[in-house]
This record gives C-alpha cells, sequence and structure tokens, in this order.
C-alpha cells in the first residue's frame, strides 16, 4: 500500500508539472440541455474537454466506461475520447469546456519525454468534486465571458479555466480519484466498428486519436495480431454474411451497405476472405425466414450530424460525409463488367481456353494493340514465380509486361520498366519527363475500374488499404515507402527478374555517395551542420526523420551530415519514420545549422521582410538553399541520384 501511495503521489506531480509547463488554448465552451428520451451516440471529442453535469442524471459512457452521473459530476477524456450518453429520463443540463494543450518550444527533452508518457491532457476520469457550487460559478463566467469574444474576455476565460483546473486537481490529489489512461486500440477498434461502412484511413483514425498513423498501426497490430485495415474488412464481411442471410438485398445494394463501390467489388473480396462466392454462401445458408423486399429499405442508412450545430464539433463529421460522397458517386459498375466480359472473351479467343474453336465461331476478331495486349498478358501469366513479401509469398509473372506501380516510379525506370500506370507526378519530378505515355491514376486512392482498365499483369503500392483495394484485379505487392532503399531495390530487383540491375544501382549509388563526401570534405563542409525545413503559415516545419523525404535520406543518411544538436536525437531516433517538428519563427535560430536546406513551392511564405529570419546567419551569409518540392518529394534510387547531385552542386558552389 505504501507503494501504491508513493507511485500515486509521483503521478499528480508529474501530472502538476506537465499542467504548468504547458501552454493552454480554450477552444470553445458549450452548455447544453439534452431533452427527456434524449441520448448521444459515439461522439468523439474533437480536443481535450471537461464534461460539468449540473442537472440531472444520466448513464455517461466515455469509451466503453460508465459513469452513473447526478447534478454536479466532472468527467474529463482526451482527443479523440468517445462519448456516449444513454437516452436519459429527465432533462440533462451539462457544460463542455473543449481545450488544446502544448509544451512550448524549446523545452528540456525529458519534459516531452514525460508528455509521452504520461500526458494527463488524455486521462479518463469522472467524479463529484466536493465543492460543486464554486466550480458552477466558474463555469458559468466563464460562458458569460466566452461569448463576448473580446480579447479581454477572452484572456478572462483562460484565468478562470486555470482556477476551475485547479479546484479539480486539489481534489482529484486528496480525494483519490482514479484515472484511466486512454485505451488507443479499443478506441479504434470501436470506431472501425461503428464506421466500417465508410471510408476509414490510418490518417484519419491517426487525427481523431491525436497520435501518428506510424504508432497507430504498429500498436493495433501488436496488441490484435492484424493490421487496422484487415480488421475492417472482417466487420465488413461480418455484416455482408448477417445481410446475405437476413435479407434478400442485392449484391449491389449490400455492397453500398458496408462501404463497397459495387457487388462486383464486394464479391471479389468477400470469396478471397471467406473462400466462397456470396451467392453460393447465401445458397448454402438459405432459410426459409428470410424477409421480403421490403427489409431492403433499412440496410443503406444515410449519415447523420452528431451532437451540437457548431461547425467545430461537426467539422470531421462533415469530412466523413464528404469522403462518403465522393467514395459512393464511382462509375456505375456496368462499364467494369462489360469490360471483363470481354477481357474474357478475347483471351478464350487467342487461347481456345474457353469453349470450342465451334463456340468462337462468327466471333469478331481484336483489334492488333488489343490482341496484342493480351497475347502478352496471357503468356505473362501462363509462367509464375512465388516471391515472398510483407503479404506473404505472391505469385508474380516472372517477365510483367504491364505493371501499375504508385509513388515507386523512379525505381522501375531505373530498373528499366516503364509502367502503364502511375500515380500523379509532382511538378518538378526528376523522372516526370519519362512517364509521358504512363496513364496517371490520380494523387490518392486510384479507381478500381480505371486500373482495371489497364489490363495489368503486376501493381505495386505503398499503402495497405490502396493493397486491398487492388489485390483482386492482378497480382499486387505491397512495398511501404519508408523501407529503407536498399531493402526495397533488392525486393523490386526479384519481384521484376532484375536482381544484377538492381545491385548495380545500389552500388553505383553507393560509390557516387563515397566520392561526394571526399569532395565535401575537401571543401571543409561535409563536417557542417545542416536543416532542413518548408514553412508553414507562421511557423517551420523542421525536418527530424528521414521518412520525410525534402533531401533527409541524402543529407543525414548517405552523406552523413549533421543536423544541430537539438535536433540530431530526434533524427536519430525517429529514422525512417516520416517526422518533423513546428518551430516558431522566434525560436528558429536555435534549430538552424550552418546550412539550411528550404522546400520551395509556388505560394509558399515571403519571409524576405522577416528581420528574424534575415537576421539568421545562414541566411544574412549565403548559405540558404532552397531546393524543388518536386524534386525533393520522393525517395526513390532516380531521385535520390538527382538530390544528391544537386545537394552536392549547391555546397560546393557555396565555398567557391
Amino acid at each position: 500500500m505504501i507503494l501504491r501511495s508513493w507511485e500515486a503521489i509521483l503521478h499528480f506531480n508529474e501530472n502538476l508539472l506537465l499542467w504548468n509547463k504547458a501552454s493552454i488554448k480554450i477552444m470553445d465552451i458549450r452548455h447544453i440541455t439534452m431533452q427527456r428520451k434524449e441520448g448521444l451516440h459515439s461522439y468523439r471529442f474533437p480536443a481535450s474537454c471537461f464534461l460539468y453535469t449540473v442537472r440531472g442524471n444520466a448513464v455517461i459512457r466515455l469509451d466503453g466506461k460508465d459513469h452513473q452521473v447526478s447534478r454536479f459530476h466532472v468527467l474529463h477524456g482526451g482527443k479523440g475520447c468517445c462519448l456516449n450518453i444513454l437516452p436519459v429520463e429527465e432533462d440533462l443540463e451539462y457544460y463542455m469546456i473543449y481545450y488544446k494543450a502544448i509544451i512550448p518550444l524549446p523545452e528540456r527533452q525529458d519534459i516531452l519525454a514525460l508528455m509521452e508518457h504520461r500526458n494527463p491532457f488524455k486521462l479518463q476520469y469522472g467524479f463529484a468534486p466536493d465543492q460543486p457550487v464554486s466550480l458552477l460559478s466558474k463555469v458559468q463566467y466563464m460562458m458569460t465571458a466566452w461569448e463576448e469574444q473580446e480579447a479581454l474576455e477572452q484572456f478572462h476565460v483562460k484565468s478562470l479555466f486555470y482556477q476551475f483546473v485547479y479546484e479539480l486537481l486539489w481534489q482529484i490529489h486528496n480525494g483519490r480519484v482514479p484515472t484511466i489512461k486512454p485505451d488507443l486500440v479499443a478506441q479504434m477498434k470501436y470506431y472501425m466498428q461503428e464506421h466500417y461502412a465508410e471510408p476509414i484511413t490510418m490518417d484519419l483514425l491517426a487525427e481523431l486519436m491525436d497520435s501518428s498513423p506510424r504508432h497507430l498501426s504498429r500498436l493495433f497490430k501488436r496488441q490484435t495480431g492484424c493490421s487496422p485495415i484487415d480488421f475492417v474488412i472482417q466487420n465488413r464481411m461480418n455484416k455482408a454474411k448477417e445481410l446475405l442471410l437476413t435479407t434478400d438485398a442485392t449484391l449491389q445494394e449490400i455492397a453500398k451497405a458496408v462501404g463497397y463501390p459495387d457487388g462486383y467489388y464486394l464479391a471479389k473480396i468477400f470469396k478471397k476472405y471467406m473462400g466462397i462466392a456470396p451467392i453460393r454462401y447465401r445458397k448454402q445458408h438459405e432459410s426459409p425466414n428470410v424477409p421480403s423486399t421490403v427489409a431492403r429499405l433499412g440496410i443503406v442508412q444515410d449519415l447523420t450530424s452528431l451532437y451540437i450545430d457548431n461547425d467545430y464539433h461537426n467539422h470531421n463529421q462533415h469530412i466523413f460525409e464528404e469522403e462518403l460522397l465522393m467514395y459512393r458517386s464511382r462509375k456505375t459498375p456496368l462499364a467494369i463488367t462489360l469490360l471483363l466480359c470481354l477481357t474474357l472473351l478475347l483471351s478464350a479467343c487467342s487461347t481456345g481456353g474457353v469453349g470450342s474453336p465451334a463456340a468462337n465461331e462468327g466471333s469478331q476478331k481484336p483489334t492488333n494493340q488489343v490482341a496484342a495486349n493480351n497475347a502478352n498478358h496471357t503468356d505473362t501469366q501462363s509462367q509464375m514465380k512465388t516471391v515472398t513479401t510483407l503479404k506473404g509469398d505472391i505469385e508474380v509473372p516472372v517477365n510483367p509486361q504491364r505493371v501499375v506501380v504508385l509513388y515507386l516510379m523512379g525505381d522501375l525506370l531505373a530498373l528499366g520498366v516503364n509502367p502503364v500506370g502511375i500515380s500523379s507526378v509532382e511538378e518538378g519530378a526528376a523522372f516526370a519527363s519519362e512517364l509521358e505515355g504512363a496513364t496517371s491514376l490520380g494523387a490518392f486512392n486510384p479507381d478500381p475500374e480505371a486500373v482495371t482498365a489497364l489490363n495489368p499483369d503486376l501493381i505495386i503500392v505503398t499503402n495497405e488499404e490502396i493493397y486491398e483495394g487492388l489485390k483482386m484485379i492482378a497480382p499486387t505487392v505491397y512495398i511501404p515507402y519508408d523501407l529503407p532503399v536498399e531493402e526495397r531495390m533488392n525486393l523490386l530487383g526479384e519481384i521484376l527478374g532484375k536482381e544484377g540491375q538492381a545491385q548495380e544501382m545500389l552500388d553505383n549509388l553507393h560509390k557516387k555517395v563515397e566520392q561526394s563526401k571526399e569532395k565535401l570534405e575537401q571543401a571543409g563542409i561535409l563536417d557542417k551542420t545542416v536543416t532542413i525545413m518548408e514553412s508553414n503559415k507562421g511557423s517551420m516545419a523542421v525536418m527530424t526523420g528521414l521518412g520525410y523525404g525534402r533531401g533527409s535520406q541524402i543529407i543525414y543518411q548517405y552523406l552523413g551530415m549533421k543536423a544541430p544538436e537539438v535536433l540530431q536525437r530526434e533524427i536519430e531516433n525517429a529514422r525512417n519514420d516520416a517526422t518533423s517538428k513546428d518551430v516558431s519563427y522566434e525560436v528558429l535560430p536555435e534549430y538552424v545549422g550552418d546550412y539550411i536546406f528550404r522546400s520551395s513551392f509556388e505560394g509558399m511564405v515571403d519571409l524576405s521582410d522577416n528581420s528574424i529570419w534575415n537576421n539568421i546567419p545562414a541566411v544574412k551569409e549565403g548559405r540558404l538553399i532552397d531546393m524543388s518540392f518536386g524534386l525533393f518529394f520522393y525517395n526513390d534510387i532516380y531521385s535520390l541520384d538527382k538530390q544528391l547531385d544537386f545537394i552536392v552542386d549547391n555546397l560546393l558552389k557555396t565555398a567557391e
């Protein structure tokens, strides 16, 4: 008991230290009255929040934990916390105070580490305060001042908020109120179960949970044994099975209900995961008690706005609705059905594999171009090999002819492969002129119909969700964008049957790097410090990881140059992560090395009149090097080679 008591004191003191160090911004204050029989379902806090009930009784659930509250009850949850209020038997009146807490820079590393470990602004707890009237008066004054929207009144709000928090912390400390760290995995699972029919990305989950996509993905995989996208697909399959067995809805209707663009796509996914076609599954488990066609009416429900008539609170919900609308506005599946039928017909004509020769009499011959494409496709598919990938063993063509590749275009070009389909190319990219004949599939999620229309025999992607969406079309390989270049090139060499060429490209790059280091050392530059940054509105994004592009891999990894000490440790810890840090102009000089590489693009912030910027030694003395956003956006071996040339040439110019 003594040990636990000391632990409680230690944790309280750590929390108090972070409250003292944090910069607090009040985001919103709301006064809500919920009428009898009303409830609230799956509302997620857009920021850290205190909820203070002042009238009525209710069961309020925070991330699945029930709190039986009456008047004068305080609850707290962090950003992403899921709030449910069960239908109330009497009017429920409460206040919600939203705030954001950040540790301003610069700050000691131990404080930042403590913030990662403890973070009192995400803790969940609830209790009835000893002096509720005093708290109520502060909340009411806050509400009144908040509505004034004047500078002095806003300052008054912040002072009252600190008094409110002081009284709560005092009671938490003396009353031994238990606090709970948020279970991010539980929050993710709950959200994905509730929103399985909507587009769900790791970026969306990271925004909701106030975390990073990489951290969430790893945490989820470690605790559940599957990836988040696999969890979503499993929920969709379970719902599809339920609808197949309990309604007579069509595949098209079920597809829309569970989050897929059309029935064809659902059928492919269902067979992949369940091992049986959906229609056959329905027939095998057919029951005489299937509801009539009327049951279809309730399958696809419209999204509804959540909670308060306030743009701030409903912002994410509006985004979800827009994303879903775009997702559901894909072209009719008729086009893809006709295309697939044509492909099968042409394949049958060229190989005689479907029906007898007599069966094909009278059919038109395909054009020379289509015939050639399908002949190549058939020849390639007849010679397959097995390669080991992050998604397990996959059969790929020995000599792929029609490759669709997203993001890693430069790697394929370096290996002598000209893709037929690509993701959008940033203006100024090193390889832009080499891809004029390829079909652009957009910057983000490609349309499966557009990919299918290219008749690919191999697809290469860098995103797990896109992998799941395209793997039914053709053999698909998932290669994470942050995989080290050496690993990625070796894997691509094996997949494409170009192992020797891949190794030669790597050897050439490493040789060029060593030659570049010698040149920089002779010029007295190699041991100088370098900061890589990109302008934001009101601040600078300073690169702290090797996976963000912007020249970080060439400068910090290959050339081995260092950042200023305040950044170097973060870079070493982050390694291949795509991380950066927002630094205000007031403290920016502390983060600037002997040289600055600044990512430049049309419309970036003009700092020509900024006195702080102009007084930085690297800027004043001509050691600022602007680099094209497009050239430094990619980390493929083709782009890295050109980036190396640019970086070394411009560094040497400063020594002339």
